[in-house]
């Protein structure tokens, strides 16, 4: 696992649109009542969009031929971990996740979306959602990345 100087995780989120970019991709993690963007950590020889695409495969089960590249932020958005979930035996710390956010349009049909090929896959069930409903939904020390990824990126979807 990859930690920066400060404590933060590098990370990718991935905000997947439907063609009409009415609607996004949100998730459910496997066993939980929890809802989230796909996201992930980023390897050590491995640049952002590596990662993105890595971790799209991985969780939603879709290669580069289904999706869009539509943008990305243009810096780490961070978010830090409630103490209680700070793991301090685990060197070093990690503090909290920096993250390069993209958005991505769903090219192919829903029916390329597999949450099972990963063997131990981090979703369990999905469903399309109004573009600024994961801004509330998701666990509240990720808010305000959420709302910063969706602000920033949401002008793409007028020239898509």
């Amino acid at each position: 696992v990859v930690i920066d100087a400060d404590g933060y995780r590098p990370n990718v989120g991935i905000i997947l649109t439907n063609a009409e970019h009415s609607k996004v991709l949100w998730a459910r993690r496997c066993g939980q009542d929890a809802w989230q963007f796909p996201q992930g950590g980023i390897q050590k020889d491995e640049s952002p969009t590596e990662a993105m695409y890595r971790e799209l495969k991985e969780e939603v089960g879709l290669s580069p031929e289904h999706v869009t590249l539509i943008g990305k932020t243009q810096r780490w958005l961070r978010y830090r971990l409630p103490k209680r979930m700070v793991r301090h035996g685990s060197q070093p710390v990690c503090i909290g996740q920096k993250q390069i956010w993209f958005l991505l349009e769903l090219a192919a049909g829903e029916g390329s979306i597999d949450l099972n090929l990963s063997p131990k896959p981090e979703f369990d069930g999905w469903q399309w959602v109004d573009y600024w409903l994961p801004m509330d939904e998701v666990v509240f020390f990720k808010r305000s990345v959420y709302r910063n990824a969706l602000t920033e990126l949401q002008p793409y979807l007028k020239h898509a």
